[in-house]
């Protein structure tokens, strides 16, 4: 056979592997509102920058070997010139389904992007186990989520849920470091509707079991929900923007860093609420804020910013809801990324404005105490350069942990409003002075006096200031400047750590 009719020959097959499941199944697929396998992939990626591996692999098992790449399709390319692996199941051929062969190639370009210390991105779209594999199919995925931990911290791991994942199949992504859904067409579940009828009786949908909004708002196992797959697709790009590889280096300080609007954006009544993420977007280079779990944990906010052109991960109490309390949620949320963020040497800002714990029962009942030592847990164990900024409140058990200077942080900024104290001057006050206003022939004015007193002599920023808990008290409009010039200086720090195989963070 002469070289053109070799070329020929390996051209048709590409040709054949590159169709998926064929015209028909592709345009089932469509109709469903998903792009196919390959399509997601050209969206994704830099224009011709994709390089597909082992598209000749074949399953073992009688009647699968014509499957197009058993069912998925790996390789590398590049988001805005960055390399990225990747892996896509192919819902076309077989399902999308995991057999041996099949997840050997998921195996094979996970080690590969931990070689070359690259991000990977898993876009799901699969049955699950395919059942004719048997117990081969199970196998297959115990060596993913083992990899999905031997490179946790090693290499940027993203999920993108395209159509449904369940039983085993949903592990992976949770063992990622971040999970994107696309709304009405995604869906993660361990166990699926049928056979919780069939075991409960329970008659549900996939979409209330499972679907994005069940997942961003409810139960916090995704990190973002977007409206399409183009949009899921673009927020990947979006949040590789903001992952740093290689050292990050800072702008000089300018005239134009002070922002006199942050004078104006916190309300001078302690009690009333406002929205920090106005206060974020105005510390922003370009006043924008990548939210990580919006809509889940709504009273912290988590995500990524970049402050003289460093990427910064923010962790801030959001007053809009539940006063910035701290909650179970919130600590298992913030916990979460600052762990992401001193894994990959992302330097953390804490923006503090924070009542305490929330009380009740329910909180107490349901573990708040070791729920909220995580996050104690994750600020210290962090050893990038950590940087609080309080703003407003900073009180009791929640003021240390939300990264005070005894937890860690190595340089704390407080606002001239901060007040920084055991508890709230309204109940210390009457704690301190009750025999004072019980005895007071005007209970509510001696009430308010003694409030003044301690709120003056106790509750601002000065005497925490006085004992080296806050590092400098500063207008909130040079604020930007400040924080720029703090990680720019910190960005060499070298901390000894004691020697050990890992810590016991109270899960």
């Amino acid at each position: 056979m002469s070289m053109s009719e070799h070329i020929r020959h390996l051209n048709e097959k590409r040709s054949f592997l590159t169709n998926g499941g064929g015209a028909e199944r592709n345009e089932k697929q469509h109709k469903k509102g998903k792009l196919t396998a390959r399509e997601r992939i050209a969206y994704l990626l830099d224009k011709d920058s994709f390089s597909e591996l082992q598209p000749f692999a074949k399953s073992r098992m009688p009647g699968c070997q014509n499957a197009p790449g058993d069912g998925v399709i790996t390789g590398y390319g590049t988001i805005d010139g960055r390399p990225v692996y990747l892996f896509a199941h192919d819902f076309t051929v077989l399902g999308g389904t995991l057999g041996e062969t099949h997840a050997e190639k998921i195996a094979a370009v996970m080690d590969l992007a931990a070689k070359n210390k690259t991000p990977i991105i898993g876009l799901n779209d699969s049955g699950g186990a395919r059942i004719q594999e048997g117990v081969v199919s199970l196998n297959g995925y115990g060596h993913i989520f083992r990899r999905n931990v031997l490179y946790s911290g090693v290499i940027p791991q993203i999920s993108v849920i395209l159509g449904p994942c369940a039983g085993g199949a949903v592990y992976s992504p949770a063992l990622t470091d971040f999970v994107i859904m696309a709304e009405n067409t995604s869906h993660m579940f361990i166990t699926g509707p049928k056979v919780i009828e069939q075991v409960t009786g329970e008659q549900i949908d996939a979409e209330s079991l499972g679907g994005a909004g069940i997942h961003n708002v409810i139960s916090g196992n995704a990190h973002y929900s977007a409206r399409t797959e183009k949009e899921a697709l673009s927020a990947v790009k979006t949040l590789l923007s903001y992952l740093p590889h290689g050292r990050q280096t800072a702008s000089p300080v300018k005239k134009e860093d002070a922002r006199p609007l942050l004078n104006t954006l916190v309300p001078a009544d302690s009690s009333k609420p406002y929205d920090m993420l106005q206060v974020i977007k105005e510390l922003a280079d370009d006043g924008t804020f990548f939210d990580i779990q919006p809509y889940f944990a709504k009273n912290i906010a988590v995500g990524f910013l970049k402050i003289g052109r460093r990427t910064v991960g923010v962790i801030a109490n959001q007053p809009k809801h539940l006063a910035g309390s701290l909650t179970i949620d919130a600590a298992d949320k913030a916990s979460r990324f600052i762990r992401f963020c001193d894994a990959f040497h992302i330097p953390p800002l804490t923006i503090a404005d924070v009542p305490g714990f929330l009380p009740g029962l329910q909180q107490e009942h349901a573990g708040i105490i070791r729920h909220g030592a995580k996050l104690l847990y994750a600020f210290a164990e962090a050893a990038v350069p950590k940087v609080t900024l309080i703003i407003r409140k900073a009180y009791g058990g929640a003021y240390v942990a939300m990264n005070s200077k005894g937890l860690g942080a190595d340089l704390v900024f407080a606002w001239p409003n901060a007040e920084i104290a055991v508890m709230g001057a309204e109940g210390a006050s009457s704690i301190l002075y009750r025999r004072d206003i019980q005895a007071s022939d005007d209970p509510e004015k001696t009430k308010r006096e003694k409030k003044a007193i301690y709120e003056k002599e106790n509750a601002g920023p000065y005497k925490a200031a006085a004992c080296g808990m806050v590092d400098d008290i500063i207008r909130p409009e040079d604020s930007r400047k400040k924080l720029i010039q703090a990680f720019d200086m910190l960005a060499h720090k070298e901390e000894e750590r004691p020697k050990k195989k890992h810590g016991n963070i109270p899960l």
